[in-house]
Order: C-alpha cells, then sequence, then structure tokens
C-alpha cells in the first residue's frame, strides 16, 4: 500500500558500497513500485516487480531471484495483511531460502511477529527510510547467498556420501546355479541406514544378507558402512550364520551408539543341496513362497546386532524346492504408509508375488516395489530394500 520517501532526497554518497543482486519487488501500488525500483536500481540492485501475489509466484517459479521486496496488503486486504501473509507462506514453501523482506504501511507488533513467524527474513515499516531499507535488504542478499553456498556444500558432501554408499553395495549378483536373484535399495534421503550383500563364498555356497539401522540418513549411513567393514572379512572366513552373526554383534557392540541398533538376516545357500541356512538377529521375517501357494515366515530367533555382546545366536535350515520365491526386505517397504496411516504390509507381498508367480525374480522385484511405491504416494518414510531369489531347479538335491 501507500507511503514511501522521495527517492531524490538519497544522496549516492550515502550508500556504503555497490550493490549487487536481483530483487522481486511486489506491490498494488504503482507509484509504490516506481520508488522501489528507482531506489534499488540507483544502488546497484536489478529488479523486477509485480502488482499481484499471483504474479510473485509466477515470476519465482520461472525465474531466479535473490531476494523478494514485498508488501503485505493488497486490494483482496488493504489492512490486515492475510493476504501478504498468506503470500509469505507460499514463498517458504517453493524457496526456503531466498529472503524475503516485508513491508506494510499497518504495521503492528503482532503483524510483524506472525510474518516472520512464516518466514520472513525482515520487516520494513512504511513510509520507508531509504538508508535503513537499503541496509536491510544488503544484509538479507548477504546471509542468502551464505545459506545457498552452505546448502551447495552440503548437497555436495551428501552425493559424495551417496556415491561411497552406493560402492559399499554389489554393483552385480553373482550366478547362482539353478536360481535367479535380483536386489534393489531406495534411500529415504542421499543416504541410508539400509544394507545389502550377495557374495558367493564358494561354487557351491553363496551368502545373501539384508540389514537395517535404526534411524535415517547419515548416522545410519556411518553405522551401515561399520556393518559392511566388519562384516565382509567374516563372510570370507565361512563361518556358520549363528557363528558369524555372533562375531559381528560382538564387534558392533564396541562401535554402535547408545539407543542405536541393526536389524540383520544372514543366510548361506547351498545350490548343490539347495537347503538354505540362515540366522535372524532382530530382522522382519523373509517370506518362502512355495510354489503351490502356500507361504512360511523365516522367524527371528536373535536379538538385533549391537545391544547385547554376549547373546547367543541360533541358526536355522530351510529346503527350497523348484518354483520357491525367497523374499528379504526390510519394514520400510512393508511399513510405507497410504493416506489412511495402512501398512503395505507382509500380506501384500505375499499376494501381489503368488498372483504373479511365472515373473522373474527381477519381474517380481520391480513389481513390489512399484506396488509398495504407489500404496504410499511414491512417499516413502523410511529407505526400502528387497532381494528376490527364486528356485528354478532346486527340486533335487545333489
Amino acid at each position: 500500500m501507500d507511503g514511501c520517501m522521495n527517492v531524490q532526497s538519497m544522496r549516492a554518497t550515502e550508500i556504503a558500497k555497490p550493490a549487487t543482486g536481483r530483487v522481486l519487488i511486489a506491490d498494488d501500488q504503482q507509484h509504490v513500485l516506481f520508488a522501489l525500483q528507482m531506489l534499488l536500481s540507483g544502488s546497484g540492485f536489478s529488479t523486477e516487480t509485480v502488482t499481484h501475489p499471483s504474479r510473485v509466484l509466477r515470476a519465482l517459479e520461472t525465474e531466479s531471484f535473490d531476494a523478494v521486496l514485498m508488501d503485505l496488503n493488497y486490494t483482496r486486504d488493504t489492512v490486515g495483511g492475510a493476504e501478504g501473509l498468506e503470500l509469505v507462506s507460499k514463498i517458504r514453501s517453493m524457496d526456503s531460502l531466498v529472503p524475503v523482506v516485508v513491508m506494510t504501511a499497518w504495521s503492528s507488533v503482532d503483524l510483524a511477529v506472525e510474518a516472520m513467524r512464516r518466514g520472513a527474513s525482515d520487516f520494513v515499516q512504511k513510509p520507508w527510510e531509504n538508508r535503513e531499507l537499503l541496509h536491510k535488504l544488503q544484509e538479507q542478499l548477504s546471509l542468502g547467498r551464505e545459506q545457498r553456498r552452505e546448502q551447495r556444500q552440503r548437497e555436495e558432501e551428501l552425493r559424495e556420501a551417496r556415491e561411497i554408499q552406493d560402492s559399499l553395495l554389489p554393483k552385480t549378483l553373482p550366478e547362482i546355479s539353478g536360481y535367479e536373484i535380483a536386489a534393489v535399495t531406495r534411500p529415504l534421503r542421499f543416504v541410508g541406514g539400509d544394507y545389502y550383500s550377495v557374495v558367493r563364498i564358494d561354487d557351491r555356497r553363496t551368502a545373501l544378507c539384508i540389514a537395517d539401522v535404526a534411524g535415517k540418513g547419515m548416522p545410519a549411513a556411518l553405522l551401515m558402512s561399520s556393518l559392511q567393514a566388519a562384516l565382509q572379512p567374516l563372510i570370507s572366513q565361512n563361518l556358520p550364520p549363528g557363528e558369524l552373526c555372533h562375531r559381528l554383534n560382538r564387534i558392533l557392540c564396541d562401535l554402535t551408539p547408545v539407543g542405536k541398533f541393526i536389524s540383520f538376516f544372514y543366510g548361506v545357500l547351498d545350490s548343490a543341496t539347495h537347503r538354505l541356512t540362515y540366522c535372524n538377529a532382530g530382522h522382519n521375517p523373509p517370506l518362502v513362497l512355495r510354489a503351490d501357494g502356500t507361504s512360511t515366515e523365516l522367524q527371528a530367533e536373535g536379538a538385533v546386532l549391537g545391544q547385547f555382546p554376549n547373546w547367543l545366536y541360533q541358526q536355522s535350515e530351510r529346503q527350497l524346492e523348484d518354483g520357491d520365491r525367497l523374499l528379504l526386505f526390510t519394514d520400510g517397504l512393508v511399513e510405507a504408509c497410504n493416506q489412511d496411516e495402512e501398512f503395505f504390509s507382509e500380506h501384500n507381498l505375499v499376494r501381489i508375488a503368488q498372483e504373479h508367480s511365472r515373473s522373474s525374480a527381477g519381474e517380481l522385484l520391480e513389481l513390489l516395489m512399484h506396488a509398495a511405491s504407489q500404496h504410499c504416494g511414491e512417499h516413502f518414510q523410511d529407505d526400502a530394500s528387497m532381494i528376490v531369489l527364486k528356485a528354478e531347479q532346486a527340486g533335487v538335491p545333489e
């Protein structure tokens, strides 16, 4: 709304230093826009002006600005500032870092507080004082640039962390005689706490494992890397699954922060006898789907890793038959929620897998991940990972 100073009264010598930056100016009064544009242009700013909140949003969608200087009062609400406050919220939802300096001729402490609460960076009373306005804009531009620089640095660090984490996962999966296998992980953020591995031990035996670190993001990813570093040497020692989990747990108890833990499933498949020997350390029970339509769980019998150093882990065996599918997964998959807060669930895993019993391991993996993604509207609440193993010629043990 109205309320401005004569731009001519601001001498160039009063500006401490030349300003640079692109500012979007929003006000529904043309003479106010003209005055602000003259002041900012004469001080080294590049400007663009708009007269309506919708045009502010359109400009931010299509162009880049270093700051927004906007009035709180428009034609729908010339006094209360509600339209401007709503605009501040919308700008913040579009860009959390662009500085937003708000102006109004109808100022109050409550209005200023509410504007700042919604994301305004600073507040200027109309009629404004030129020196103060320019100082605030220059200050906010400097802060905004520093925040964007820090954001770019964080994103670069996260990209590097993602590359490192990707290098810890198998680039290719080994061929297993008589079996098909496929696997995938989908971190919630750049990095995550899920882990899987498929390792050939010898000509007959292959190790399969999947793990889920409590938590999300970088802390979970760091603990996951500790798991991977401790696990690989143990796999190479050809230890029985129960003994491997026991040793791995002792190592991780010294590395795991208080309140953190890792659920873990480790199995060794003998492709000659078609026998899976496994140990489950508090992980979601993998599912064995039989060709006859029945399904069973490989129950968790051990404690999670990283909490109880003296826990003794037991192992079990399961004979696989021709046509069986083994599904290993993390809870981020089955606990993916829809708008009604309903889990995707193991029930849907079984249902979809049985409906596509002729699908290859890779096809089934893609179907299940897609179904879970559709269930939660492509907004997983946690990291989600899965291994699918399909027995093609497992009927007659050697």
